[in-house]
């Protein structure tokens, strides 16, 4: 169910145990080195950036900064940045609350369009471009056929179906999709991975852990911050104090995503098959936050169940990548929170450095059978954390190795 390309999980397990014994494993989390710098970097799987200039992007390399197995070398924009260094090219539009590590200040800017010459420098590739979504699906596709992995914040695979969109603690077997993807394109090395939208992770977790309980009908209500549009409140000021009850496409997204989670990969015809339960209908609502997505979640279980039971389920919940220690791997995914008025954005939004979800106020309802609301972090664990995350896991499963 776990490893890709004839690899047992026990080889996987072994493999993460000889970055641990190099002392590579500690986690971006704590930032440290634990050998020699020189000996780390040669080390290291080089990585571009596609759309590295843009907020996703910049998160991407916020998070990238120290990682234990990759290094970024590689920064890729649209033709108006090309040929800057990437302080230049950014400008006063850094969007991050740390500053710009200074390993990236000099990079200078490639043309995303070129994508040969981009390829050619790196081991595999995180994509945050912003094109349309057929732009987005042919501009992955060919990097992919260079052979080079591409792990996409992007929406525009999301519905490929032999492409694995994988929260890696939820569906890591949906990773073994690409082998049938590999033949599509014709390639050995190169393939396509995505996450999901950001929308679904303050719920789809939670609704994960009580697949037993067998949930069947979802009402969903998401709150949803501003970076998620790729704003702040210096380039958004109507958002001060404003509600926009829209957001283009989320709630077809919310809706359809988890199913694709909770799907079977079918070996005859080489895609994933949705699941058809739970149905799930959402709102998706534009609120006055920079960061953090908060889902009020009312749920109908076809099996009894006890409100300890639930807690339960939601604080042993884990799964491949805390059992492999990945880098980024939250040490506790999902939280329970007693308190009636958590979780908030304010105080939990980077719970576990923004990887991990808080779930509080369960409670029994009149007309569904539980209630609940969930945080996520949108541009970490719901965008550019959860894509390194998944980057960390097909290392892992030896689908990204150095060129």
């Amino acid at each position: 169910m776990f490893a890709g390309d004839g690899h047992s999980r026990e080889d996987v397990l072994r493999y993460v145990r000889i970055m641990m014994y190099k002392g590579k494993s500690k986690g971006m989390r704590q930032h440290t080195h634990q050998n020699s710098e020189d000996d780390e970097m040669s080390e290291k799987l080089k990585v571009g950036i596609l759309g590295g200039t843009g907020m996703v992007g910049q998160r991407f390399i916020s998070l990238l900064e120290n990682h234990p197995w990759f290094e970024v070398t590689t920064i890729a924009a649209s033709p108006r940045s090309a040929g800057k260094r990437y302080e230049d090219a950014i400008g006063s539009r850094w969007k991050m609350t740390t500053p710009m590590p200074d390993a990236v200040k000099d990079i200078i800017v490639m043309n995303v369009n070129e994508v040969e010459k981009v390829s050619a420098g790196v081991d595999f590739l995180f994509s945050a471009v912003d094109m349309s979504k057929d732009e987005i699906k042919a501009i992955e596709e060919a990097y992919a056929k260079t052979e080079t992995p591409v792990v996409s914040n992007n929406s525009a695979h999301r519905w490929t179906p032999d492409v694995p969109m994988v929260v890696p603690e939820i569906n890591p077997q949906h990773m073994d999709v690409i082998q049938y993807q590999k033949k599509r394109l014709g390639t050995t090395r190169g393939f396509i991975a995505v996450k999901p939208n950001c929308s679904i992770q303050s719920y789809a977790p939670a609704l994960t852990a009580w697949k037993e309980f067998e949930p069947y009908e979802v009402v969903a209500t998401t709150y949803q911050a501003i970076s998620g549009a790729g704003k702040t409140f210096q380039d958004w000021p109507e958002m001060l104090g404003n509600v926009i009850p829209y957001i283009g496409g989320e709630e077809e997204k919310s809706e359809k995503e988890p199913l694709r989670l909770w799907g079977e990969i079918d070996a005859k015809q080489g895609v994933i098959v949705p699941a058809s339960s739970p149905i799930i209908t959402c709102q998706c609502i534009r609120v006055p936050v920079l960061n953090g997505h908060t889902a009020a979640v009312f749920v109908k279980f076809r099996k009894k169940v006890t409100k300890e039971q639930l807690i339960g389920k939601l604080v042993s919940f884990s799964g491949i990548p805390q059992e492999l220690n990945l880098p980024s791997a939250p040490k506790q995914f999902i939280r329970y929170m007693e308190e009636d008025n958590r979780p908030q954005v304010q105080l939990d939004v980077d719970y576990e450095n923004g990887m991990g979800v808080s779930i509080g106020r369960l409670r029994e309802d009149t007309v569904y059978d539980w209630k609940f609301v969930g945080l996520s972090h949108n541009t970490i664990r719901g965008a550019a954390g959860g894509a390194v995350l998944c980057a960390e896991l097909l290392t892992a499963q030896k689908y990204i190795t150095k060129k």
